[in-house]
């Protein structure tokens, strides 16, 4: 066993999910981004990953690294920033660790990361919503489990992890429905139902049938439903609701966007972002506040609370003989 390998293991294994109560999916991305970091500082050093030591992670060989993700692997500068992300809270960890490679880790983390266009969130109209709701064939023990999913991203704004890992116990569905989830940060939130949202999850608990895994969704194999499952029924559906919804045709409908779609309700609903953070579990204001830039009707409101500015109309009048001689009067 190199060198390394402890240091890894006790990050991945304990520091990730246990100290910080991180989730699977977290720890996978970490787990993925610094294996093609580690592969390719030992490409770069001529050696293989088990024998790289703790001198080899250096701030140069990071940099390379970034710039190999964007101009050999064709990343976005979003993916980039994230590897590095990860990259330096694994440093973190080893400056703590190995009190002698706190040059090196300083080093590091002194890296920037690069700075991305800030674009409007996608999200579905109304028409769209129910387009993909109506969507699903409910004669089908498939199709009710289908639209219960994708009622209930729509209503409660879950995160795909969020919803597939969600368990039984936690959806309660009697007068006053509601869901509590577990979500990012380890934060948990109760939310009210929609009444139609708790028809389609009733609907579903009938037909669900007394299966061993304690998760609410199930696959066709009666085991716990997968995000590449979710994500593979939003598409099938997506693409039917095309044919009745024409706007949905080339529109990329991702389980995120039933996520953007839940926030935009709640604040077209309440003009509040303060409520639309608590529905989505978010940490602070900061990561809610891209819903504003994306709403037009908090613009309208301040266009209609301005008064504009009075203006005459003008003709110009060259004063100068060259500028005249272009007007071409």
């Amino acid at each position: 066993m190199s060198a390394l390998a402890p240091h890894v293991a006790a990050y991945l294994r304990e520091r990730l999910p246990v100290e910080l109560g991180a989730s699977q999916h977290t720890c996978e991305t970490y787990s993925h981004a610094l294996r093609l970091w580690f592969e390719f500082t030992a490409s770069r050093h001529s050696v293989s990953p088990c024998d790289l030591q703790l001198e080899n992670l250096d701030a140069a060989t990071v940099a390379a690294f970034c710039e190999h993700l964007e101009l050999a692997r064709g990343n976005t500068e979003r993916t980039r920033n994230a590897r590095l992300a990860a990259i330096k809270a694994f440093m973190r960890f080893i400056e703590y660790r190995v009190p002698a490679m706190l040059d090196h880790v300083r080093r590091i983390r002194a890296i920037p990361r690069k700075r991305t266009d800030e674009v409007l969130v996608g999200y579905l109209d109304r028409p769209q919503v129910e387009a993909i709701l109506n969507a699903p064939i409910l004669e089908t023990r498939s199709g009710i489990r289908d639209r219960a999913m994708m009622h209930l991203c729509l209503a409660a704004g879950l995160r795909v992890s969020e919803l597939v890992t969600l368990p039984s116990s936690a959806v309660t569905l009697h007068a006053e429905a509601s869901v509590h989830v577990m979500g990012k940060g380890r934060r948990e939130r109760a939310l009210p139902l929609w009444k139609e949202a708790a028809r389609d999850l009733r609907a579903w608990r009938d037909v669900r049938g007394s299966s061993v895994a304690h998760e609410f969704f199930l696959n066709a194999r009666d085991g716990p439903m997968t995000r590449s499952g979710f994500e593979y029924v939003l598409r099938k559906h997506v693409a039917r609701a095309a044919v009745s919804c024409p706007s949905l045709v080339g529109k990329k409908v991702s389980p995120h966007v039933l996520r953007h779609t839940c926030a935009m309700t709640v604040l077209q609903a309440t003009g509040d972002i303060r409520k639309v953070s608590l529905w989505l579990g978010h940490a602070g204001l900061n990561t809610t506040q891209i819903y504003l830039r994306a709403d037009p009707t908090e613009k309208l409101s301040v266009v209609e609370a301005m008064i504009p500015p009075k203006l005459r109309r003008g003709r110009f009048k060259a004063s100068d003989e060259l500028i005249h001689i272009l007007t071409g009067k």
